[in-house]
């Protein structure tokens, strides 16, 4: 993402498409929400999503009855959306506008949850800006979703170039601190109906 203005950059994609139009839309975020449930405790347990745009995870999330959700991202048309959408029972959810490598935790959390950010971040000091904010964000033996495009998949998105990465590759981008306990590979179909091959990968951070 160099030489652009990030938040100008997704602003105007929010404000300019409709929110199901858009590559990475889902009608429903199946892979996300079960590691997810699979990582909390219980539906008490902090989560955020990082990235979440206008995505329906929040809803499924909801509808479960998981009641200290964060939603982070760094387009405010996004969230607007979300927010509409989900009307009155938006009523207690934190919501987060900000860039996830300028992000500054002011909380800890259980599990954190981020499907296509980290595959944009092309750039070794925003990788590591990201992984500072993971890790303390995260409370010890807190969990780590993270989905981005596999080896052989999109090598750009929505414009933009893309880092792809199997498990080797996204431990070592995260360091030391988080053993892998989970991966899945998910062939993600786009509205315009091409083929997109997602990699999920649950880590926990070590106590």
């Amino acid at each position: 993402m160099q030489n652009i203005n990030r938040t100008d950059y997704w602003q105007k994609i929010y404000q300019q498409k409709s929110s199901d139009s858009v590559s990475w839309y889902q009608q429903q975020a199946s892979g996300s929400f079960q590691l997810i449930k699979k990582s909390a405790s219980c539906l008490t347990d902090p989560v955020i999503d990082i990235g979440s745009g206008a995505s329906v995870l929040v809803d499924q999330l909801v509808d479960a009855g998981f009641s200290q959700l964060s939603i982070l991202d760094i387009s405010a048309a996004a969230l607007q959306i979300s927010k509409h959408r989900l009307a009155g029972a938006c009523k207690d959810i934190e919501w987060l506008v900000d860039d996830v490598t300028q992000f500054t935790p002011s909380r800890k959390y259980r599990v954190w949850h981020d499907r296509a950010v980290f595959h944009f971040l092309t750039i070794e000091q925003d990788r590591r800006a990201y992984v500072a904010a993971l890790k303390q964000a995260l409370m010890p033996g807190g969990y780590a979703v993270i989905a981005t495009f596999s080896i052989g998949g999109p090598n750009q998105c929505s414009g933009l170039p893309t880092v792809q990465y199997d498990a080797d590759k996204i431990c070592m981008a995260l360091g030391d601190g988080f053993t892998l306990l989970d991966q899945m590979t998910e062939n993600h179909i786009t509205p315009a109906q091409s083929t997109q091959s997602f990699s999920y990968f649950r880590l926990k951070k070590n106590s």
